[in-house]
């Protein structure tokens, strides 16, 4: 009992651990559940797995599997980032454990529940726990955000190198608040129509009513929740990456402004979806992306030229290939803002473009290569934002040497070639005609299975080596537990 009271505590009371279950929980729904896309489809491994597992299965039902199967992964990692959050930040000891068990709970609830109610027949009192997890998590998302009010004394700045008013506010906190804020209240836009099920509002995937003509104000709500919901994970990734790196200086001194500039009015403009500013909302989205965006790059700028600096330091005049190889010696270091970097070229650009050439280029194609670009889109920001996590995972958890690389650049490589391969196939139509793709397309899709492949076995191989650590009386993780509780004591 001793030996299982230590474990349970380094799962659920430490910050690794906790983000060890929570990855592992994603890992086990998108390794299963990834077998029933169209490629695995096509091979037969779809009609398997649901035969296997007993999967029921009915066509019309389809749009709600997806939406609570979204959710579920969602939750997970929302409850991630706030583990980070409240690791990185200085809070109350009672708001930090009060959130980390709501939101543990909350997940897992709407992890287990919601995806039993989904795939094995539909027992309501599953959807019920399904849907009191949604609710903790929430009642932890406003705990969180009293936790970082930023005008507490206790929480001011004196240090000059970063972000702060004159009278010592945290702007960088304040920063961290607004994202929770706005988060919270953002989740309302998806909570007040899904209130309305089995009342006039049925459910529905925004790729397919985005060329109806007309659309309900609870269709516009549900739209605006998906793009927001997502854009405040991505900045709250970006946030904490920027913690973590101990992002500081002039150029934090502009960036933190920035990005509760971006936040609030990226925010303003999708709210305004659902309002008489509808018309006007694309524009306000832009204006407020914008600066956010450019937050991200000044943390880039930083964070690429501390690593050259630090990997040249013992050189008196480094060219050009050794401030390179100085750039990219540690990938968990380098990886994170490389792929906010490369999220520009795959996701980022790109919805900017098509929402700018709407008219004159996307909605001249066929619904589908639309649709093809929305899902891929969507998909493809989601997939970056996990490696991002797993990239400082890697990091907290302690990878040295060769580990450390093998598992860096594997993440960084498998699935970059997965994500070049989608942005490539959703584009298509600019450079191709369909008469013309098939060769174009099944190569694309053999890069995006292989990569996807690879990564997801990378993440078998992770998981399964922290298990096998986890038996041992002396493994990896009492070092992890042990090295977490004396820097709480020395806070």
């Amino acid at each position: 009992m001793p030996a299982l009271k230590t474990r349970f505590n380094y799962l659920f009371g430490s910050t690794k651990g906790l983000i060890l279950v929570a990855i592992a929980m994603i890992g086990i729904v998108a390794a299963i559940w990834g077998m029933l896309s169209g490629p695995m489809a096509e091979m037969g491994v779809r009609e398997v797995v649901i035969k296997l597992f007993g999967m029921d299965m009915v066509q019309a039902e389809r749009e709600g599997r997806i939406i609570i199967l979204y959710h579920s992964i969602a939750m997970a990692i929302v409850a991630i980032e706030t583990y980070m959050v409240t690791s990185l930040l200085k809070m109350k000891e009672f708001f930090k454990m009060a959130v980390r068990v709501l939101i543990t709970v909350g997940y897992m609830l709407t992890m287990v529940f919601g995806m039993l109610f989904a795939y094995f027949g539909h027992n309501w009192a599953f959807h019920g726990l399904y849907i009191t997890g949604l609710s903790l998590i929430f009642f932890a998302g406003v705990l969180l955000c009293i936790a970082l009010w930023p005008w507490n004394p206790e929480y001011y700045s004196t240090d000059k190198d970063y972000a702060r008013t004159k009278k010592g506010l945290d702007m960088e906190r304040l920063a961290f608040f607004a994202t929770a804020v706005t988060t919270v209240i953002s989740a309302l836009f998806g909570a007040v129509p899904g209130s309305f099920f089995g009342n006039g509002f049925e459910v529905f995937l925004a790729e397919n009513v985005i060329r109806y003509p007309e659309k309900t104000l609870m269709e516009y709500s549900i739209i605006g929740h998906l793009h927001i919901m997502l854009a405040l994970i991505g900045i709250m990734i970006t946030l904490i990456i920027g913690r973590w790196l101990n992002f500081k200086g002039i150029l934090h001194k502009v960036a933190m402004p920035l990005m509760i500039l971006g936040t609030i009015v990226l925010n303003l403009g999708v709210w305004g979806v659902a309002t008489p500013l509808e018309p006007i909302a694309h524009t306000i989205i832009y204006v407020g992306a914008t600066p956010s965006m450019f937050a991200a790059l000044l943390l880039l700028i930083w964070s690429w030229d501390k690593l050259i600096r630090e990997g040249t330091a013992h050189l008196k005049k480094p060219n050009l290939l050794q401030k390179l190889g100085a750039l990219v010696r540690d990938p968990l270091k380098f990886g994170p803002t490389w792929q906010m970097l490369f999220m520009n070229f795959t996701t980022s650009g790109i919805g900017i473009f098509m929402a700018i050439r709407l008219d004159e280029i996307f909605r001249v194609w066929p619904a589908r290569e639309e649709r093809i670009e929305l899902t891929g889109h969507w998909h493809a920001l989601s997939a970056i934002i996990a490696t991002i996590i797993l990239l400082y995972y890697g990091d907290i958890m302690g990878l040295k040497g060769k580990v450390r690389q093998l598992y860096g650049w594997g993440l960084l490589i498998f699935s970059d070639i997965a994500l070049a391969a989608v942005t490539v196939f959703e584009m298509k139509r600019l450079f191709i005609t369909e008469a013309m793709q098939q060769p174009l397309v099944n190569g694309l899709m053999l890069a995006m299975d292989v990569g996807l492949g690879l990564l997801l076995t990378l993440l078998a191989v992770v998981m399964v080596w922290r298990l096998i650590d986890l038996f041992k009386p002396k493994g990896r993780w009492t070092e992890e537990i042990t090295h977490e509780l004396s820097q709480e004591v020395m806070k």
